[in-house]
């Protein structure tokens, strides 16, 4: 197989263009990278091989261009979030199968656990979801008791490090803002520290996590985790493009030097 050029190598994007999408291309360029748009009939020729690649795009197209490219994606296991302590989750979360999840009472907020397959949405019960997709079994969600985030912020993480940050949202509403700066940064800095303390051991070194502050009637509003993401995948908002791409690169790059205490996190092949 042909070795890859000297240098800092090439950053493949899906077919599917989005703004994080440009804003990770520039950033990649102004460090010498070369910067490809795959199409959609997988990977051409000059790039298979190759042990320089990187990714940045959907699951579903990961699957299928990953092996040639000879990249290696990290993310989360599916059971990451209600396994973490109830200090860090603050309400209840479970997954479950889709079948038990539509016999359910009450309110909850239901989604896939990372493939994001359907929309992540709050369901007045069990009987207002959809049933499975023909020929898919009975898939796993995770459903959640339904409560108020009252600010979401996207954490960047790299060995544990904050590289870069934004705010996503305030009370379910879009409202990207920096983290450098933001009023409530040192409040996210400690809590992202006190996870990755306790909890880092069981996240890819290279990761997205959600964090926000979670109200309930009754209750004072504190931090809790949202969920966490494959650094692939996930939206820049306010983040810095170029601090970002340092863990993007990491999350979705050559497959030989991945680190001994990130393989439990490789994403399996199709």
């Amino acid at each position: 197989m042909p070795s890859g050029p000297a240098g800092p190598g090439f950053l493949a994007l899906a077919p599917h263009r989005s703004g994080t999408a440009s804003l990770l291309s520039d950033a990649a360029r102004r460090r010498g990278m070369e910067v490809t748009v795959l199409p959609a009939g997988g990977v051409p020729d000059r790039y298979r091989g190759r042990r320089d690649g990187h990714y940045y795009g959907g699951p579903r197209f990961a699957d299928r261009v990953a092996g040639p490219l000879g990249v290696a994606l990290l993310e989360p296991h599916d059971g990451w979030l209600d396994a973490l302590p109830a200090a860090f989750t603050g309400r209840s979360v479970r997954r479950m199968p889709l079948s038990e999840a539509r016999r359910r009472t009450g309110p909850l907020f239901v989604k896939p656990p990372t493939d994001k397959s359907f929309p992540a949405a709050v369901h007045p019960d069990g009987a207002s979801l959809p049933p499975p997709p023909p020929g898919s079994g009975d898939p796993l969600v995770q459903v959640s008791e339904v409560v108020t985030w009252e600010d979401e912020f996207r954490l960047f993480l790299l060995d544990g490090e904050i590289r870069t940050g934004s705010q996503y949202a305030r009370y379910g509403q879009l409202d990207a803002a920096p983290l450098a700066g933001h009023p409530r940064e040192a409040a996210v800095r400690a809590f992202a520290h006190r996870l990755t303390e306790e909890c880092g051991h069981t996240l890819p070194g290279a990761v997205v996590v959600d964090v926000g502050r979670m109200s309930r009637p009754g209750r004072t509003a504190d931090w809790a985790v949202v969920e966490a993401n494959m650094a692939w995948f996930s939206t820049l908002y306010a983040a810095d493009p170029d601090r970002a791409l340092d863990v993007v690169l990491r999350s979705a790059g050559p497959g030989g030097p991945v680190r001994e205490r990130d393989l439990a996190f490789r994403r399996a092949r199709p």
